[in-house]
Order: structure tokens, then sequence, then C-alpha cells
């Protein structure tokens, strides 16, 4: 079996660092499958959609592969006190001095800020739906029949954003919601990792996982997509 999978950090972050896309150890390595990711650090929905309309990559293996996992979602709710464009943006600045500076004002509000009432997520669960839905068609557009799962977001205990977890409830409710009405079977990512996290056994960050809860993940998937583990391969 091939499968296509739209992640964020997760599907390549281990217990310390970001790893090698083929690293064995990372969760879509671990499925007896051939493998395309296309991932990035902090990816939201919106980015898999773009991922889907934009990258040619991905429409070159649109018709070669059985399955879509969709990966995605859970950095959306993760608090975003500065909007995205400007967020990303530190890293254009000049000069030098002036990037560094910017950088290391934001990273030292941002904990303090995430904890305020009302404070925004980077994306919110209206819009997450929207292109979640947007997503699901432009596949079953492309590949009528094709099998597609999708993930509820993971908790987190992130000292980066203030271990605020305001969006939380929103993004997973509007997930499984929208997932129950597309007719897409989901993995429950907080019942997989929610002790593995929350007891530190993962990535300092209060983030990303362990060996362990990559192990647990890739399971799931394996069972819900009905793979034997007779080996893998992950290309892309």
């Amino acid at each position: 079996m091939r499968l296509l999978v739209f992640g964020d950090s997760l599907c390549y972050f281990g217990p310390r660092e970001a790893m090698p896309i083929d690293d064995p150890r990372l969760w879509p390595n671990r499925l007896p499958a051939t493998v395309d990711l296309f991932a990035g650090i902090g990816w939201t929905m919106r980015d898999a959609y773009w991922a889907l309309v934009d990258n040619p990559a991905v429409w070159a293996r649109l018709p070669e592969v059985d399955a879509v996992v969709l990966e995605i979602g859970g950095m959306d709710m993760l608090p975003s006190p500065v909007p995205t464009y400007l967020r990303q943006g530190i890293r254009y600045l000049r000069s030098e001095r002036l990037r560094r500076a910017t950088r290391s004002a934001y990273l030292a509000a941002q904990p303090r800020l995430a904890r305020l009432p009302g404070c925004p997520v980077s994306l919110p669960p209206r819009a997450s739906t929207r292109y979640a839905s947007k997503i699901v068609a432009g596949l079953r557009s492309l590949r009528p029949g094709i099998s597609v799962l999708g993930m509820l977001p993971p908790l987190h205990r992130s000292p980066a954003h203030g271990f605020s977890l305001a969006g939380y409830r929103p993004q997973r409710a509007a997930l499984r919601s929208c997932y129950a009405e597309l007719e897409v079977p989901t993995i429950d990512l907080r019942a997989l990792t929610a002790r593995h996290v929350l007891d530190g056994q993962g990535n300092p960050d209060g983030i990303h996982w362990g060996w362990e809860a990559h192990e647990a993940v890739a399971d799931a998937v394996a069972g819900q997509l009905g793979l034997a583990h007779d080996g893998h391969r992950l290309t892309g």
C-alpha cells in the first residue's frame, strides 16, 4: 500500500529535536507501507490545503496512492497572539540585529500573551474545518473512492504557549463534527498520547512525542487502514 500523509511537525520530531524524515522511529516510517510525507513545523489545515493545490510533488503522488492520512489540525488550536504572517515574517527582517532582537522579544512575550483571555489561535475552528472540507472534497474529486483518514488533535503542555489549552475543546469538537459529516474515520491522538505528554515522557517542549507515542500512533493508523506489519519504505 502507498499512503500520502499531510502533517505537521508531529510527523518528524522526536523526543529531543527534529529528525530526518527517513528515521525509522518516526510514526510514518513504522507503517507497513510506502509513505509520501508532506509536512512542516507549525502547519495548520490551511497549509495542508495549500500543499494540495500548490505543490506539484503532491499532484505527482496522488494518482499512485491508496489512502491519504490527515495528521493535521492540532497546531491550529495553539494560541497565536501575533498574526501568522507577522510571526513568520520575522525571518525576513533586516538587519540581523533587528531580526534577532525582534525574535527574542516575541519569544519572551509569547508565553504571557498566550494566557490572556481571548488570545487568538493559529487558525480558528471555523477556518480549520472549512479547509478540511476543501481537502477532502478535492481528494475525492481527483480520486473518487480514495480512503481518507483524519486525526483529532492531541493535548500539549507547552511552556512556549503558556500551557494554554483554551483552543483545544473548540478545535476538537469542530474537527470531530466536520469529519463525521464528511464520513471520514478518525484517530483520537489525545487518547493515544495524552498521558505520555502530560507525564513529561515526550519532548521537553511539551508538544512533540517520544518514541513510545510514535509507536502507538503508527499502530493505530495501521489498524485503522488494515495494514499488515510486513515491512515499509518511506519516499518523497
